[in-house]
């Protein structure tokens, strides 16, 4: 990751500095026919400063704002939550994409802490613990087993998790083995309620939950290349109960979700909101419809968390992200 951000801060610094220093030679081409020598310093400098300030802001995102944490607290009410189920909590994480704190492990063990913190009934991930490997999530196994929750922790697998992005070099490289590992990593290693296209139901006095997971789903090919694993209608099988859909792209949602079933809520990621967003807009609005935070429309829910670790490692103000959603019988 450090060594693709680096070539694509060179690259902008590379433009950064031919802007001024192509505009000054127009310039002076225009100049010199009415014999007027042009200054090239104003123009230099222009390019010195704005290299230097890519340099500073790049520097910034890694250095700081890749682990600067937001905890966003939001209540749920609907009609249909169980009275049993009024005030029940659960903690919303995605995108872990673990090979982030490599250089920061203690990082990590800050993020486990404040996860715990929140004292959740209930854990959900959407998706992404990794980039392009299960070797990844290896050195972190004793820190995610501190995750706790009262009703366990659920999971799915985003599109990062499918393998599809690893160079494909090795001869000996078997994406569907290493799904398999990061399967059972999950379900025994780490003891995670891992959906594939399942279910996981959670009774208290009688009454229900069910938790519906689905493989990473694409509906419109928003986002860098991605994969189509999602099966909607096995998971929602033998379901009852008030639902919640863990789907990691949000593309789903308006795909298959919202005006075609009767799923109250849905909970994704995927998006990392760009890892920027300046004065509420981020650039994922250019790829995605839906970028972050909590949409509703007929009746139906979905909230998109911006994740917790990164692709590229910088983050400028789409800060890491655990939301804690309260259910409110109404």
């Amino acid at each position: 990751m450090i060594g693709f951000m680096l070539v694509s801060l060179i690259a902008l610094s590379i433009v950064m500095f031919a802007l001024p220093n192509i505009l000054w030679f127009f310039a002076w081409l225009v100049c010199k026919c009415f014999h007027y020598a042009l200054p090239y310093a104003p123009f230099g400098w222009t390019a010195f400063i704005l290299v230097a300030f890519a340099w500073l802001v790049m520097a910034y995102g890694y250095f700081f704002g890749r682990f600067k944490l937001d905890i966003n607290r939001i209540e749920y009410s609907h009609k249909d939550v169980p009275a049993s189920f009024d005030g029940y909590k659960i903690v919303h994480i995605s995108d872990l994409h673990l090979s982030t704190f490599d250089d920061n492990p203690k990082q990590l063990q800050s993020f486990v802490d404040s996860i715990n913190a929140q004292n959740p009934d209930l854990i959900c991930f959407t998706g992404d613990l990794v980039s392009l490997g299960v070797e990844e999530a290896e050195p972190y196994v004793e820190t995610l087993k501190q995750m706790k929750a009262k009703d366990g922790i659920t999971s799915i697998l985003g599109n990062h998790d499918f393998i599809i992005y690893r160079h494909r070099s090795d001869s000996t490289f078997n994406r569907e083995t290493a799904v398999a590992r990061l399967d059972s990593l999950q379900r025994n290693t780490l003891g995670w309620h891992l959906l594939r296209n399942d279910s996981y139901k959670i009774e208290h006095d009688g009454e229900k939950i069910t938790i519906v997971g689905v493989d990473n789903k694409n509906c419109t090919n928003q986002g860098f290349r991605t994969i189509d694993m999602g099966d909607l209608p096995k998971a929602m099988q033998s379901t009852d109960g008030f639902r919640i859909l863990l789907t990691h792209d949000p593309s789903h949602w308006r795909g298959e979700v919202v005006g075609q079933t009767d799923i109250p809520l849905t909970l994704c990621g995927h998006t990392h909101a760009a890892q920027i967003k300046l004065f509420g807009w981020t650039p994922a609005s250019w790829t995605f419809t839906d970028t972050d935070g909590r949409y509703d429309e007929n009746g139906q829910t979905m909230y998109i968390n911006v994740g917790l670790g990164c692709t590229l490692p910088v983050r400028l103000g789409a800060n890491a992200e655990i939301t804690v959603i309260t259910l409110r019988k109404q």
